[in-house]
């Protein structure tokens, strides 16, 4: 079950297409060159979740890349299109993966695309595509997941180093990231956590990294929450940046890196955090163990409320 509705200057709502029939120019440079960039919000009960966060990183992105888009309101309107179009296909009553996810009620994927257009053209191409989630990522943020570490082969200071590589925005060119996600999968693991050739931790394929540490009792407990520092050239993450402001309000300490992996393996707690599968708890880094199962548990649902109340 998939809606797409393109962002066309004739239709102010977005313009609605059939999902099942080519949409996309063979010329377009989306995907002869992987040169667009998109992001993807999760929507509960028919509301994008974060949205504004989501279009002020996609507004990032396409600063990076040179690339004119559309105004937020025009893909707000967009999204609104879609999203009533997916309801009344069904979707709507869906709860993702077959249930009510962490972050509660039906569930559904928002990705936004834009592309630098067809090939002789100035005009860009963009879309809006509504579908469910999968299955896995709910199973995985119930069950956890098993993590390699993996080099990203690029020092921590590459990205002021090199700004063409693009390591701080979302682009559409993800072959190396589905590949090392292949790769962990050839070798039993579900994820990665990718780290810089100078030993930093960065973040995953489609993810960001977050370690907990839990200290005392009552009164006395203290909670800290860490994330990589993105000066490493790490994309930021919207949902760890509402889970970090969730946090604060809670009590926690923050932090920002630089970590190492010691730093995972010493942690009480560590998860991906990504605005689709949510709050995923790391139960393995190169098959030693991150904490322990109970207090994995008890963080882990600490957090979702936070991320449900975001």
């Amino acid at each position: 079950m998939t809606v797409l509705v393109f962002l066309d200057p004739a239709f102010a709502d977005g313009r609605i297409v059939d999902a099942g029939k080519p949409a996309l120019m063979a010329t377009d440079q989306g995907a002869t060159r992987g040169d667009g960039i998109f992001e993807s919000m999760l929507a509960v009960d028919g509301k994008p979740r974060k949205i504004h966060r989501h279009l002020d990183r996609l507004a990032s992105s396409a600063q990076s890349l040179e690339l004119t888009i559309p105004e937020p309101e025009v893909w707000q309107r967009a999204i609104a299109t879609a999203l009533a179009a997916f309801a009344d296909d069904g979707g709507g009553g869906a709860a993702g993966g077959g249930g009510g996810g962490a972050a509660g009620g039906a569930e559904a994927v928002v990705k936004l695309v834009v592309t630098r257009g067809v090939e002789g053209s100035s005009a860009p191409t963009a879309w809006v595509q509504v579908s469910l989630p999968p299955e896995a990522g709910r199973l995985q943020r119930e069950n956890g997941i098993d993590v390699l570490l993996l080099d990203r082969g690029y020092d921590s200071t590459v990205a002021e180093r090199a700004p063409w590589l693009l390591l701080g925005a979302k682009t559409l060119s993800y072959a190396v990231n589905m590949a090392a996600l292949r790769h962990a999968h050839s070798n039993g693991a579900d994820d990665v956590i990718f780290t810089s050739s100078d030993g930093r931790v960065l973040e995953g394929p489609t993810s960001s990294v977050l370690l907990a540490h839990a200290e005392g009792e009552g009164g006395t407990r203290v909670r800290r929450l860490i994330t990589p520092a993105l000066d490493s050239g790490i994309l930021p993450g919207t949902s760890q940046s509402a889970l970090f402001g969730a946090a604060k309000a809670a009590g926690w300490e923050l932090g920002y890196g630089p970590l190492v992996p010691e730093d995972l393996f010493d942690a009480d707690a560590v998860w991906l955090i990504s605005s689709i599968r949510l709050l995923a708890p790391v139960n393995h880094i190169d098959g030693r163990e991150i904490g322990t199962s109970d207090v994995r548990a008890a963080l882990t649902a600490e957090l979702n409320e936070l991320i449900a109340a975001t």
